[in-house]
């Protein structure tokens, strides 16, 4: 009894469920390049030359282990995950195939169609690299009315007993210490520099692959470093705990000129690919903390967006699945913006975000969140075109991982499933946090004008457009309460300024 077993772009460790119980001597392991998965969206060349070539390499990890492995490459003629799965029964006559869950509902659904599309028995196993089940989250989540992140990661901490003292509670005596981790930039901010990774033979192949096939997709690999292995991924792992982590929680908010990382890790990838592990991951920091080496603000920031918000945002996605793709709170309906893919803007702030994103397929969580998420979320961008050039762009995006991040967090399209309110944020916010606005055309404390930044109006004009699905909610207060004072000449002239906005979006001028 022989048995395919399946491993997808994303599952690149020999502990995934899908090898468990494997026989060497008759059962297989088929990963294939398909076509299909690298253009479904304009995928960024960085993020498609990382798969591939962690691909290559870990297959070859398998093969000098002593598994069969039939590997179709993309230059093999591979569209579809169906077509090769197809060619791979026919002639390897499999009994059954196995494998584990995948990154999205778009392959779930072709994977259910196998038993009966290909008339063979078809086992999908759970994901053990992740530390909540889907199972186990459809529990957690049950019939609550809220499905906030908090008292998800408390139940995780304490599950995992990371960050734990032995009577129980917290370390420190608090869960969460993000308060102290919204510091602003200081001036004259040194990085130290980044980790390096050569790239040998069959990743240069694979750039070239990739530069030949996929020329017309946004984004650059001139930048291309990163780790394809998962001993390159565990030393950028150490470097970051060892070079970055101290100071990272007190500037995690923080956005810098010229700066794409700042102190952020640059794991992402690696993790969402299975070159690293969540809990390891975790347990460096935890180990980072109790030897000194880093400070308790850092270490709980850096666990709770792992155990945290990375497991809670998948629960969330296969939980609310199919429908939450389709959800749109705000009826948003406004094209996305040509300055999302690279072309001239004059707000410096996108403009930056844009180009760390079109160089490295990488802008950290508040540029993502703050600044492309927030303009999209204010200017009524329709939800499914910002979700599908978040998911093309960044070298960390899965639909599991991005659709609940874009739909639920950043565009509020969920209507409040996964947070408490819409994080909407002024021009004043950005200049807050960031240098970004002192190289800028508009003026972050202006409201209205040709130099007025367009932030400030269509945040009031968000509010005004909202009032029925928002006034309630107590953390916007603030905002209404505001809003009360205006008169109601200054709020014709914050929608005139607002649609004068939108205008100049449409025609790519602003």
């Amino acid at each position: 009894m022989s048995t395919l077993r399946i491993i997808l772009q994303d599952q690149l460790t020999e502990t995934i469920s899908s090898l468990d119980g494997i026989d060497k001597n008759l059962d297989c392991v088929m990963m294939c390049e398909a076509k299909e998965e690298f253009t479904n969206v304009p995928h960024h060349p960085i993020k498609i030359a990382f798969l591939i070539s962690a691909m290559r390499l870990f297959a070859e990890e398998l093969r000098s282990k002593g598994y069969k492995v039939r590997y179709v490459p993309l230059d093999g003629g591979c569209n579809s995950l169906d077509d090769e799965v197809k060619n791979a029964i026919e002639e390897l006559k499999p009994d059954s195939i196995v494998i584990t869950e995948p990154y999205d509902w778009r392959v779930w659904e072709k994977i259910q169609n196998w038993q009966s599309k290909f008339s063979i028995k078809v086992e999908i196993r759970s994901d053990k690299r992740f530390l909540c089940s889907i199972e186990e989250f459809k529990k957690w989540a049950g019939n609550k009315k809220s499905l906030l992140m908090e008292p998800f990661y408390r139940m995780m901490r304490k599950k995992y007993n990371i960050l734990m003292d032995m009577d129980g509670k917290p370390t420190g005596g608090l869960w969460n210490y993000d308060k102290e981790n919204r510091r602003p930039p200081d001036d004259d901010m040194r990085f130290p520099p980044r980790l390096i990774h050569e790239a040998n033979d069959i990743v240069k192949d694979v750039i070239k692959l990739v530069e030949k096939n996929f020329q017309n997709h946004f984004g650059s690999l001139k930048h291309f470093d990163l780790a394809t292995t998962r001993n390159q991924a565990l030393r950028e792992a150490h470097f970051f705990i060892d070079n970055f982590l101290p100071s990272f929680g007190r500037y995690q908010d923080a956005m810098i000129s010229g700066e794409a990382y700042l102190y952020h890790s640059r794991l992402s990838p690696y993790l969402n690919a299975g070159l690293l592990m969540p809990l390891e991951l975790c347990k460096l920091a935890q180990d980072a903390y109790r030897h000194g080496k880093a400070p308790l603000n850092a270490v709980e920031g850096f666990i709770r967006q792992i155990l945290g918000w990375r497991e809670y945002i998948r629960g969330i996605y296969w939980n609310f699945m199919p429908a939450y793709a389709k959800m749109n709170y705000f009826e948003a309906r406004n094209p996305l913006p040509s300055f999302y893919w690279g072309k001239p803007t004059k707000m410096f702030c996108i403009k930056e975000a844009v180009s760390h994103t079109e160089q490295f397929a990488y802008s950290h969580h508040i540029q993502r969140l703050m600044v492309t998420g927030n303009f999209a979320l204010l200017a009524g961008i329709n939800p499914r075109e910002v979700e599908e050039w978040y998911l093309a762009v960044y070298a960390d995006a899965y639909e599991w991982v991005e659709l609940p991040n874009t739909l639920g967090m950043a565009l509020f399209g969920d209507g409040g499933i996964m947070a408490s309110k819409p994080y909407a944020a002024s021009g004043k916010y950005i200049s807050r946090m960031s240098n970004f606005c002192k190289k800028c055309h508009y003026n972050p404390n202006k409201l209205i004008g040709e130099d007025a930044c367009p932030f400030n109006a269509l945040y009031w004009h968000f509010f005004m457009l909202h009032e029925s699905k928002l006034r309630n909610n107590t953390r916007l207060s603030f905002a209404y309460l505001s809003l009360k004072k205006f008169d109601n000449a200054k709020k014709e002239a914050i929608i005139e300024q607002a649609d004068k906005v939108i205008a100049l979006m449409n025609k790519g001028l602003l």
